[in-house]
Order: C-alpha cells, then sequence, then structure tokens
C-alpha cells in the first residue's frame, strides 16, 4: 500500500521522465530539421532529379501553360531568361513531338541549373527518379503528409545508431591503444571520427539555437 507522503513522490518523478523524454526527442527533432534545413551538400540533392519539385512543377507549368509555378525556385534577376523559354517550348507543345522533347528537356535542364545557382551548388545534369536518397524522399512525405513524426522518429533512432556504433568501435580500441603503433592509430582515427561527429551535432543544435534566439529579439 503506498502511503501518502509516497504517492506524490513517485508522481512527481514519472511526470519529470516524461518530461524528460518529450525534451529529448524535441533535441533530437532540432538535429533533423538542422541538418535538413543548413545542409547544402549535393549528396543531400533532390532538385536535380526527375522526380524531385523543380522539374514536377515544371511539367506542370508546361502542361497548364504558368509560368508562375516555377519562378519560386528561381531568384528575380533569373525570371526573365526562364519566361523567355518558357514561352518558346510552349509553343512548341503541340508540334513535332521529337523536338519538343529536346526543347522541353533543355528548359527542364535550365531551369534546374538556374535553381542550383541560387543554392550555390554546381549543376551535374538531370537525374532520374529514384536517385534521390532516403532521408530526402521521407522529407517530402513528411511535407505531404503534413506529419514529421515519422520522419522525425526514424532519423533520431538513427542518429542515436550511428553514435553508438561510434562509441562501442572506440571503446574497443581504448583497452588495446597502447600495445602497438598500428592499433595506437586505428584508436587515434575512432577517437577523431566519433569526437567530430558530436562536434558537428553540436554545432548544429548551437546555430539553430542562436538563430532562434536571434528572431525573437
Amino acid at each position: 500500500m503506498i502511503s501518502e507522503k509516497t504517492a506524490p513522490k513517485k508522481a512527481f518523478t514519472n511526470g519529470q521522465r516524461g518530461v524528460a523524454s518529450i525534451l529529448k526527442l524535441k533535441g533530437l527533432t532540432l538535429v533533423l530539421m538542422s541538418i535538413l534545413l543548413l545542409s547544402s551538400q549535393t549528396t543531400f540533392a533532390h532538385c536535380d532529379s526527375y522526380d524531385g519539385p523543380v522539374i514536377k512543377d515544371a511539367f506542370k507549368a508546361l502542361e497548364t501553360n504558368n509560368v508562375e509555378l516555377v519562378l519560386k525556385w528561381i531568384s528575380q534577376n533569373q525570371e526573365g531568361e526562364i519566361k523567355a523559354l518558357f514561352e518558346n517550348t510552349y509553343k512548341l507543345r503541340n508540334g513535332d513531338k521529337e523536338i519538343y522533347q529536346i526543347v522541353e528537356k533543355h528548359f527542364m535542364e535550365t531551369l534546374v541549373r538556374l535553381h542550383r545557382e541560387t543554392e550555390g551548388a554546381p549543376y551535374t545534369g538531370l537525374k532520374p527518379a529514384g536517385s534521390a536518397s532516403s532521408i530526402i524522399i521521407m522529407a517530402d512525405m513528411s511535407i505531404k503528409t503534413q506529419s514529421v513524426d515519422e520522419l522525425a522518429l526514424k532519423f533520431t533512432a538513427h542518429i542515436e545508431k550511428v553514435v553508438r556504433e561510434k562509441y562501442e568501435k572506440v571503446k574497443e580500441l581504448s583497452m588495446v591503444k597502447n600495445e602497438s603503433l598500428e592499433q595506437g592509430r586505428a584508436y587515434v582515427a575512432a577517437y577523431v571520427d566519433y569526437t567530430h561527429m558530436l562536434e558537428e551535432i553540436h554545432a548544429i543544435i548551437e546555430h539553430s539555437s542562436d538563430g532562434q534566439a536571434s528572431h525573437k529579439h
């Protein structure tokens, strides 16, 4: 039987655990969103593939004769080039199919190239559908379903898995690091890999926190 003195204490402890779990999930979700928003690595590129959002909007724009659908992907000073190219492309839509396919592809390539310029990233050609990384596919799905919950859970679980794997490697090598020069160097390489990864995650969190703080002022 629980006494009146111990019952409130237990309830409070459970409450603390619940809050801690929520904060942990929010913290890991912050890492996820920061990586997605701040990373400009070409490995995350999705806008140059045929199933990416830029090309999808381009096809829809040509189907509906509405160039406005693609202008959001480029800067204002690039609009003139795209508008002129779009108009010339649309005029050939109902003409010779082979000629139209060539002109259409040129329009897509130009649009993607200009968009990549706005990202400060190189243009390396259009990629086939299905070439995007799994994290970007999940990111697109989260937007489509209006929910980031599944993405956050999967990604945070992956982050934890990677951290634990790198930690275990360092832990094992730390036990034999002084037995030989080869093992010592293997330990140093694993240690550098482990700590640098944690520093990068921490830097992303701090950067995101600083950005949120600046918006409040």
